[in-house]
């Protein structure tokens, strides 16, 4: 299974993007997906994660502004985020982790997000 996200772009400071992760096959094999975020010399770090129940849990960074989904049927992961500030601007890349009998661990390429002043 493959991923593929887009949806980044450029926006203003307190706009909003919806960020899409499809996978190229069932995202019902995955355990967790996650979302995750690299600006400019910084190291990668987490945004968002969502289970297979639907568990949810975020960055305190982005909470009460970004909101992570998934939709089976679709077999993609979303990423919805508004207010964005920023300090948002990265390039943001979906992850997702399953086991059938080994252990899978996707990434998605990245897409940009800028967010100007």
């Amino acid at each position: 299974v493959q991923l593929q996200a887009s949806g980044g772009g450029l926006v203003q400071a307190g706009g909003s993007l919806r960020l899409s992760c499809a996978a190229s096959g069932s995202i019902g094999i995955f355990n967790a997906m996650y979302w995750y975020r690299q600006a400019p010399g910084k190291q990668r770090e987490l945004v968002a994660v969502i289970t297979t129940g639907g568990t949810t849990n975020y960055a305190d960074s982005v909470k009460g502004r970004f909101t992570i989904s998934r939709d089976n049927a679709k077999n993609t992961m979303y990423l919805q985020m508004n207010s964005l500030k920023p300090e948002d601007t990265a390039v943001y890349y979906c992850n997702a982790i399953g086991w059938i009998g080994r252990l899978l661990n996707v990434w998605g390429q990245g897409t940009q997000v800028t967010v100007s002043s």
